[in-house]
């Protein structure tokens, strides 16, 4: 059974499974992985999740205000050997209610187009392709990403 914790950037579990993420994104970001990495920092997160099969933690994600109307996801991954069993929906989800819980009408968020299994699962979840923004824009490797959650 699959269970979800809400927690902060210093959750050791949650530090660990960003570890992993970070080794996968720099091994498909290549030399682009370095201006990627200085937008991923965790010391300023307060809102993380950890998600658990049993006792193990399996995938992982967070959120952060990007300005006065979104939350940006970020930091989502799943550990290969989980994948496919809808954890990272699950997750989505669970951050898009904690998004609402604090008044922000809508989630945005920046992926990498060698990203294919994160492109699918946002537009499996009804995000929609926008302008790349902020330190995004210009980048041709980024796609980005929004969901209004408040109607």
């Amino acid at each position: 059974m699959i269970t979800i914790i809400r927690t902060n950037s210093n959750n050791t579990h949650f530090q660990n499974l960003v570890k992993e993420l970070d080794k996968d994104l720099a091994i498909r970001d290549g030399d682009e992985h370095a201006f990627y990495s200085q937008f991923n920092k965790t010391d300023k997160i307060k809102e993380a999740i950890v998600a658990y099969d049993g006792d193990l933690a399996v995938g992982c994600g967070a959120i952060r205000a990007y300005d006065e109307n979104s939350m940006e996801v970020k930091r989502m991954w799943v550990e290969p050997s989980h994948r496919g069993k809808g954890i990272a929906s699950l997750m989505l989800r669970e951050l898009e209610a904690w998004t609402k819980e604090l008044g922000f009408p809508k989630c945005i968020l920046e992926t990498g187009n060698k990203q294919l299994e994160a492109i699918e699962l946002y537009k499996k979840n009804k995000y929609t392709i926008i302008e790349n923004y902020g330190p995004y824009q210009g980048v041709a490797n980024s796609v980005c990403f929004e969901k209004a959650l408040i109607n």
